[in-house]
C-alpha cells in the first residue's frame, strides 16, 4: 500500500485539489442570492393648500371738532376714539376731553367730535357707524353707562379687562344699578387708582 502511495502520490494530491474545487464551486453555486440594495427616494410630501387668509377691512373714520387735522382717517381694527384723536394730529388747547370717551372702541363709518370747553348743546361725540343702534350702555355724551352696559362695553373702559367687566355686571345684578359712580369702588378689585382712570368715561344715567 506505501509504495503504491508513493508511486501515486503525485496523482492523489491532483485528485484532492480537483475534489475541493469542485466541492467550494458547489457551495458557491448553492449558496442564496442576495437581493441588491435599492434606495428609493423619499415619498413626496403634500404641502398643505394655502388658505387665503381675509385681511379685515380698515375703520374709515371723520374727526373733527376741536383737533389739529379733521379728516377721514383709515384705522386697524379693533381702534379706539384715543386713536383717532391722534390719526388727526392730536387735540386744541381748548378740547373739552372730559365730554369724550377715549377707549371706546370704533366701528366704521363714525364720526368722532371733539368738544371744545364751554361749548353749549355739543353734537355727540361718536356718532354713526354699525354701532350707534346697538351699544346700549353709552349715552350721548359718549360716556359708558355702568348700569346699563354690557361687560363687552364695560371691557373697553381704560384698566378694565374681561374679568373686572364681569364683575361690575355681577355686582349690580346683586346689589342693584350704582347710584353713584363712586360706588363702583365697591366692586371686588376695583379700587380708587382704577377709579380715578374711569371716572371721566362713566356715568349712572339720569
Amino acid at each position: 500500500m506505501g509504495d503504491w502511495f508513493e508511486r501515486n502520490r503525485a496523482f492523489v494530491l491532483v485528485l484532492l485539489i480537483n475534489l475541493a474545487l469542485m466541492g467550494g464551486l458547489y457551495f458557491w453555486l448553492r449558496r442564496p442570492v442576495s437581493s441588491p440594495i435599492e434606495i428609493l427616494p423619499p415619498d413626496p410630501t403634500s404641502s398643505p393648500a394655502p388658505t387665503a387668509t381675509s385681511t379685515p377691512s380698515p375703520l374709515r373714520v371723520y374727526v373733527t371738532g376741536a383737533v389739529l387735522r379733521p379728516d377721514v382717517y383709515q384705522l386697524n381694527t379693533g381702534s379706539i376714539v384715543k386713536d383717532a384723536v391722534q390719526a388727526a394730529g392730536g387735540v386744541t388747547d381748548d378740547a373739552d376731553l372730559v365730554r369724550i370717551n377715549l377707549a371706546q372702541e370704533l366701528q366704521d363709518q363714525q364720526q368722532i367730535y371733539v368738544p371744545c370747553v364751554g361749548e353749549d348743546e355739543p353734537p355727540p361725540p361718536v356718532a354713526g357707524g354699525e354701532s350707534s343702534s346697538s351699544s346700549r350702555g353709552v349715552d350721548p355724551s359718549g360716556k359708558i353707562n355702568i348700569n346699563t352696559a354690557l361687560a363687552e362695553e364695560l371691557d373697553t373702559l381704560p384698566g378694565i379687562g374681561p374679568a373686572f367687566a364681569q364683575r361690575i355686571v355681577e355686582y349690580r345684578e346683586a346689589n342693584g344699578p350704582f347710584k353713584s359712580i363712586e360706588e363702583i369702588t365697591n366692586v371686588s378689585g376695583i379700587g380708587d387708582v382704577t377709579f380715578q382712570k374711569i371716572k371721566d368715561c362713566i356715568t349712572v344715567g339720569d
